[in-house]
């Protein structure tokens, strides 16, 4: 089995544990968030490393949101205590990374799939943010638009195996 189609079982897995498991304290809400993050942000950075000498421009930002992300993973699991405003900030957060991440993907015209799948994440963290505001009363939210993330993502990385 390839490295994208094991990465991409492993993020369908995780979106679907995600979506399936509900979030039961704000607390767990931001361990949650960090975790996705961090797994996200290492993916983005495998991957933009793999693409480097094909797709520079996408690469570089997939390593560059991915190091960001690794970097907010790490605060958001360690070092933050999630009160409710806090979740709309990390939804907030969260939504513009999917979207400079789906725009990274427009912007370097790869395959079809890559494209579908960028337009898709782009749409996520539009919705993400939209839902930043809800999020202040139920943060369960967050943990369902990173999940279907999760799966998208890993379905293109299952399918666009080489």
């Amino acid at each position: 089995m390839s490295v994208n189609r094991g990465a991409g079982i492993l993020a369908i897995i995780l979106g679907l544990i995600f979506i399936v498991f509900p979030i039961f304290s704000a607390e767990l809400v931001s361990i949650i968030v960090g975790l996705s993050l961090l797994f996200f942000g290492i993916s983005a950075i495998f991957m933009g490393g793999n693409l480097r000498k094909t797709y520079t421009t996408y690469s570089t930002i997939a390593i560059i949101i991915g190091l960001i992300s690794v970097i907010l993973g790490f605060i958001f699991v360690f070092y933050i205590d999630a009160l409710s405003f806090l979740i709309g900030i990390q939804c907030y957060i969260v939504g513009f990374i999917m979207i400079i991440f789906g725009l990274g993907g427009l912007i370097s015209k790869m395959t079809k799939l890559s494209s579908f799948s960028s337009i898709l994440v782009l749409l996520m963290g539009i919705l993400l943010i939209a839902l930043g505001i809800f999020s202040f009363n139920n943060p369960i939210y967050i943990a369902m638009i990173i999940g279907i993330v999760l799966i998208i993502e890993g379905v293109m990385l299952f399918l666009d195996d080489e």
